[in-house]
């Protein structure tokens, strides 16, 4: 299927969005219910903070290994295929999470979760980069990554739900009944996405990865993503224990506290992608870096807060990682020549879930419960989260400057800051 270069999308595009959209939704889903859990499992499990950093990072280190496993291998098949098997696995996985009677065999399945889940974003952002055009990619990627926000309205809540009355398994289980679904639909209603194969050289696996990591321009991508990464992740794992223990925001708050989030933000991403696309990705990244750095700044350093303040607070803090997410997405999307977009994007996916599994870490080891249940350090954890999107800022302009000057495709708006 060539790349349309229209601004009206055909019913089968629309359905390749939608479909995507819901795979990322029930893999996202997946990893950030573990955030609002978090304080439901470290009581219920009697685990530690830094038990439960592990239990976020396993997933993160395994999809990371295997992100890096599969790009080689990632431009020889059909990418439909390809999708379908690694989201079998995934399912598989998730199920074992849905069943674990004890931490240890819960920290086993998310590690066969990431094996399978890692690699399922790069096929999906490689799906989106083969069949549309550049400048149609913000508005593609704003819709895609509206799964983010959509976890927070409708997965998170209704996990938390579930948790609370039917125990933490039960938002495991209802993960694996959506993606199954998820899976016929795709098997049923996607087309085959091999336009690809008809460039491959023959060229050995292994040998293509290394290829592909060699590249100086592709080099300083995977530099920025896995910056981009560890401010996510840092911040991430602790989000609902600091804000029932150092917020004061209850339990019973906790979930319509996401769901307001999650309801603006999934409002505000489809227009961020469609502004990025419009007065260019890198303005938008930029613009989403400052706020986000103003908010975390704010973020980290609140005591017992009333909480619509939180939700307002919360809400400005998720309309800037949106914007970064989604402009980085799709500046990022450009950087690849056709015959690697697969490795690039496994690559990209593998390096970014490793950068948040050692984030996850970190967090866990700078991050400190007192007695009384209290996070300490949770402002240094803002400070370092924010040196991180700084140092990115830097890389990602140097990416838009080699973009401009090595991609023909118009419309493209992209120009400097300071024109």
């Amino acid at each position: 299927m060539e790349k349309v270069n229209k601004g009206v999308f055909s019913r089968y595009e629309i359905f390749i969005i939608a479909i995507l959209a819901v795979l990322q939704f029930t893999v996202i889903l997946d990893f950030m219910v573990l955030s609002p859990l978090g304080a439901i499992l470290m009581k219920t499990l009697k685990i530690t903070p830094g038990q439960f950093g592990l239990v976020v990072s396993a997933y993160a280190f395994s999809a990371g290994i295997s992100g890096l496993l599969a790009s080689g291998f990632a431009d020889r098949y059909d990418r439909k295929k390809l999708l379908l098997f690694f989201y079998t696995g995934f399912v598989l996985g998730t199920l074992v999470c849905g069943m674990a009677p004890t931490y240890e065999i819960l920290l086993g399945g998310r590690i066969v979760t990431g094996l399978f889940g890692g690699v399922i974003g790069s096929i999906g952002f490689a799906i989106i980069t083969d069949l549309f055009a550049l400048h149609l990619r913000g508005r593609v990627m704003g819709f895609v990554q509206m799964a983010f926000s959509s976890s927070q309205v409708l997965g998170i809540p209704l996990g938390l739900y579930l948790a609370h009355y039917y125990g933490w398994h039960s938002p495991f289980l209802m993960i694996v009944g959506l993606s199954i679904l998820t899976g016929v639909a795709i098997l049923v209603y996607m087309k085959p996405v091999n336009a690809h194969l008809a460039i491959q050289t023959g060229i050995r696996p292994f040998r293509h990865m290394y290829l592909t990591l060699s590249r100086p321009e592709y080099l300083r991508a995977f530099a920025a993503t896995g910056l981009l990464a560890t401010g996510g992740f840092m911040m991430m794992p602790f989000g609902s224990a600091f804000s029932v223990n150092n917020l004061g925001i209850s339990l019973e708050e906790l979930p319509f506290l996401y769901m307001v989030t999650g309801i603006c933000t999934m409002i505000i991403s489809p227009l961020t992608g469609r502004l990025s696309d419009k007065v260019g990705k890198f303005r938008v990244f930029f613009g989403g870096t400052l706020l986000t750095a103003v908010m975390t700044l704010i973020y980290c350093n609140l005591g017992v807060t009333p909480l619509w303040i939180v939700m307002v607070i919360n809400v400005i803090f998720f309309t800037g990682i949106s914007s970064r997410m989604i402009a980085s997405s799709a500046l990022t999307s450009a950087i690849p020549q056709p015959g690697d977009r697969g490795a690039f994007m496994g690559i990209n996916s593998s390096i970014q879930q490793v950068s948040g599994g050692i984030a996850a870490m970190i967090a866990g080891m700078v991050v400190v419960e007192t007695p009384s249940g209290l996070l300490k350090n949770y402002d240094l954890l803002g400070y370092i989260v924010i040196v991180t999107m700084l140092i990115t800022l830097y890389l990602m302009h140097s990416l838009n400057k080699y973009i401009r000057h090595t991609t023909p495709e118009q419309p493209f708006r992209d120009e400097p800051l300071a024109a």
